[in-house]
């Protein structure tokens, strides 16, 4: 069975949705269907949120309300008998009843937990009414049946599986089960989400549980690109990348995935498909265990990038000089992306300014403390392993006219990453394009 992810543009309007319902039941294969709520939707659940939070009732009724019309529209459009309609009609009045009733109630997370869980929940069953009345056999399966995280609010994979396969069990021989992406249960049983990948994560969890022969993520891009189409003209998609690739490109700017939410599809040996809704025939970009060896695939970019440096006499043989530098980092949840060590220094790279001021507080107590801002940091991913001779130079022939504040190579045998100022960016790519993919 593949199991196939559609986000919410690729079910935004109900056009969309007929085309997804068509792209699922082309082969005539049973599929598992992840749906993400429909585009907009969440950004207006977030909205109503924000209202509550701030004691605004009346603000929370104008955004309900306002998409409430715009789903009677698609409801209008989508469906071809009076019977359907009528059926989402009076489904989607009791979700929106159901919104309203948090006008009137103490408003906490939790409750927002909630609200944001519905425009999956909207999504999934206008969807399998549609197959319905297209004659499909389409079964709806409730995400919060059997996607639940721990205690550290990462995903129970055991429990995930052992749930997953006994719902499937209880609805034997349909063409296609649909799921909602991106929401679940905690380890306490209240409504939560998946947070980092959203439907990606939940698409190969369930891919993982079922153990099937592959995923798909179907979104409006066809694939990842060898470099950044927004900055650089003619790029292509890259045809395949192994998992570590693909990881690297996802966390240094390519936007079409998150960098965990493949893990489980990872560990599963499961290859992950990504590819386009307006462009089904489109080869995509497969991801996978499998290495190309001797090929550099792709760059990416990551902005808003500070380097902090730390210089000090008394690093020299000093023991625990760099766990004391990284706790500091630990304590106030901020993420290291570059390091570089001398024997009287180290540079760091950041890219979440919110405790700059008391980090750098607390590294003046070690040593002088400097700080550049406006930087970034450009990403090479292929087959990097140190045997492969002449691969870094080919890259740093590309970036011999780019000033570079830092250089990372060696933690990985599938990146190596340079620190630029912004402005150097689009110069950087698109040198780099012209030397390894157009030469």
């Amino acid at each position: 069975m593949k199991v196939m992810k559609f986000g919410g543009t690729s079910v935004g309007t109900p056009q969309r949705m007929k085309e997804v319902a068509q792209l699922v039941t082309k082969s005539g294969d049973p599929v598992f269907v992840v749906l993400s709520a429909m585009s907009g939707t969440t950004n207006s659940l977030v909205e109503i949120s924000d209202y509550l939070y701030k004691k605004n009732p009346d603000g929370a009724n104008e955004v309900i309300n306002a998409l409430e019309r715009k789903y009677e529209r698609h409801v209008q459009e989508l469906y071809a008998t009076d019977e359907m309609r009528t059926l989402t009609t009076d489904f989607l009045r009791d979700e929106f009843q159901y919104l309203r009733s948090f006008t009137k109630e103490l408003f906490t997370s939790f409750e927002e937990k909630s609200i944001v869980a519905q425009g999956e929940i909207m999504s999934t069953n206008m969807m399998v009414n549609y197959m319905r009345e297209q004659g499909i056999n389409a079964v709806l399966l409730n995400a919060l049946d059997f996607m639940r995280t721990d205690k550290n609010a990462e995903p129970d994979p055991v429990y995930i599986k052992e749930k997953l396969n006994a719902v499937m069990e209880q609805n034997p021989g349909a063409q296609v089960y649909i799921t909602q992406g991106f929401i679940c249960r905690n380890a306490y049983g209240e409504i939560d989400n998946l947070q980092r990948g959203g439907s990606d994560y939940t698409a190969s969890l369930v891919g993982a549980a079922l153990g099937a022969e592959e995923i798909q993520i179907w979104t409006d891009i066809d694939g990842m690109h060898n470099n950044d189409p927004r900055v650089v003209n003619d790029t292509k998609p890259v045809h395949q990348l192994q998992f570590e690739e693909a990881a690297e490109l996802a966390y240094f700017g390519a936007k079409i995935l998150h960098p965990t939410c493949v893990q489980p599809a990872k560990y599963a040996g499961i290859p992950v498909k990504l590819l386009n809704t307006m462009q089904p025939d489109a080869e995509g970009t497969t991801i996978s265990n499998q290495t190309e060896y001797g090929k550099i695939k792709a760059v990416a970019a990551k902005d808003n990038i500070m380097a902090i440096k730390i210089k000090s006499s008394r690093m020299l043989l000093a023991t625990g000089f760099l766990r004391k530098v990284f706790e500091i980092f630990e304590s106030y949840q901020t993420p290291i992306d570059m390091v570089c060590t001398s024997e009287v220094g180290v540079s760091m790279s950041i890219d979440n300014s919110a405790h700059l001021g008391e980090i750098m507080d607390e590294l003046k107590k070690y040593g002088t403390v400097t700080v550049d801002t406006g930087m970034c940091i450009i990403c090479v991913v292929g087959d990097l392993d140190w045997s492969n001779i002449g691969f870094e130079t080919r890259i740093m022939d590309a970036m011999k006219d780019v000033p570079v504040r830092m250089i990372s190579y060696g933690g990985s045998n599938y990146n190596i990453s340079f620190l630029i100022r912004e402005e150097d960016k689009h110069r950087a790519l698109q040198s780099l394009s012209e030397h390894l993919f157009n030469s």
